[in-house]
């Protein structure tokens, strides 16, 4: 009969709160830890089991993995349960283990429906990392249900509720009891009880194919004794990648020998790199593959027309330049910096003619002082150009022409880019000089 609300067991140590669940195997309650403060789970053998005629194996499997448990929680996991205590209450033997806040897989997906790939695969690799630390323990859980995974409010998922003795089938048990959690056993676990970590792999696979899907995986014995196919998890949730599918897939096979050996292995499977496709091939080498007449498709494929990638041009880059650029050219006109350069040029022209003429000679000085006006100019040109492409580098150059042409290179050759920036640059220079004009023609 199980314990009733209040119940003291040890003394006043513990005292239940309410029964948490109840199968054929066992009872877990919830209690207070009284000198602690602090809820903890208790975990019992189902009392009528003490008729069944292997019920001295069973209780000494549930003490000797008790102990085992106990001794992994001196070095704690944070996603196995701890176990605290391990003691006997009149005839009956109890397992105490940390009471882990939350709702567990099953509530989640009830609420939820199917979770995303994104956050169900996280906790299932962090189940599969508990369930390698058990194995090292020679251990195996055989109960890794969404049922006992429980769900932090952090993300983090627990395993829980160790499935101790399970692989002893009591006489005393219907075959109902036998397949409360059927879609997520393996047939072998079922059928002989097995105790290789195979199991606990097919068991977490298809806790992970009932999160993505939100749908209970088909029995493992309907498929070995009925012939049922497995429904693969993508045409469920089309969704998930190819790699969860196949990862789902191979950890499910049906036969033991089929799935990975180890968690290890399906972890690593798991994780995997998705494989990368092979180069193109060439077109002139690719042979052409003419299917049969049975499967040409019934209306032809429309074929896709390549296109270009569109040339992006830095506009608000090239507004930068060119309001830059036209400040230079409103400053040039401002300052009468050409005019200034063109009077000194006609200066020393002037010079050179008058020098030419009066030292060397009528014939040569004329010839001198057609070259000092021709020399003149292009100095004074020079000059001119020089002077304000020196201000323009600092005002506008350093500041924007840069970026944009970093931006235009992405799209344009060299050529080109030189091109844009250039007239862009003119454009500016000269409207600049134009503007100053017209603002200051009356003054």
């Amino acid at each position: 009969m199980p314990w009733t609300t209040g119940q003291r067991l040890q003394g006043g140590k513990y005292v239940i709160d309410k029964v948490l669940g109840q199968g054929g195997f066992g009872i877990t309650y919830k209690a207070l830890h009284v000198e602690l403060n602090r809820t903890v789970v208790i975990k019992t053998p189902n009392e009528y089991l003490s008729h069944d005629p292997e019920y001295d194996k069973y209780i000494d499997r549930f003490i000797q993995e008790g102990r085992t448990l106990a001794r992994l929680s001196q070095d704690p996991h944070p996603h196995i349960v701890g176990v605290i205590d391990l003691f006997k209450e009149g005839n009956i033997h109890c397992l105490v283990m940390d009471f882990v806040p939350g709702e567990n897989l099953f509530e989640a997906v009830k609420r939820r429906g199917a979770l995303p790939e994104a956050e169900i695969v996280p906790c299932i690799r962090q189940i599969g990392e508990a369930l390698v630390v058990v194995h090292q323990a020679d251990l195996v859980h055989r109960d890794a249900h969404p049922g006992n995974i429980m769900l932090r409010s952090n993300g983090k998922a627990v395993l829980i509720d160790f499935g101790i003795a399970k692989e002893l089938v009591p006489k005393t048990l219907s075959s109902k009891g036998i397949a409360g959690n059927e879609g997520f056993a393996p047939y072998e676990q079922m059928s002989r009880g097995s105790r290789d970590p195979t199991v606990d792999v097919y068991c977490l696979v298809a806790t992970l194919y009932y999160g993505v899907t939100g749908q209970r995986p088909t029995s493992s014995l309907a498929r070995k004794l009925d012939n049922t196919f497995l429904i693969p998890p993508k045409q469920i949730n089309p969704s998930i990648s190819d790699q969860l599918n196949q990862a789902i897939l191979e950890g499910m096979a049906l036969e033991a020998k089929d799935r990975p050996q180890s968690m290890q292995a399906w972890l690593a499977m798991l994780e995997a790199p998705k494989a990368t496709p092979p180069p193109p091939v060439d077109p002139v080498h690719r042979k052409e593959v003419v299917p049969s007449k049975a499967k040409l498709p019934s209306k032809p494929i429309p074929v896709q027309p390549t296109t270009k990638p569109p040339r992006i041009i830095p506009w608000g880059w090239l507004i930068g330049v060119l309001l830059s650029y036209l400040l230079v050219g409103y400053l040039l006109a401002a300052s009468n910096a050409l005019y200034i350069i063109l009077a000194v040029a006609v200066a020393v022209a002037w010079a050179g003619t008058v020098v030419g003429s009066g030292v060397v000679g009528p014939g040569v000085g004329a010839g001198v002082g057609v070259w000092a006006w021709v020399a003149a100019v292009v100095w004074a040109v020079a000059v001119a150009v020089a002077w304000a492409g020196a201000v323009a580098w600092v005002v506008a150059w350093v500041v924007a022409v840069p970026r944009a042409g970093d931006k235009l290179l992405e799209s344009f050759s060299k050529f080109h880019t030189f091109l844009i920036l250039a007239n862009t640059s003119s454009l500016g220079l000269g409207l600049g000089w134009l503007g100053h004009r017209i603002f200051n023609t009356g003054t």
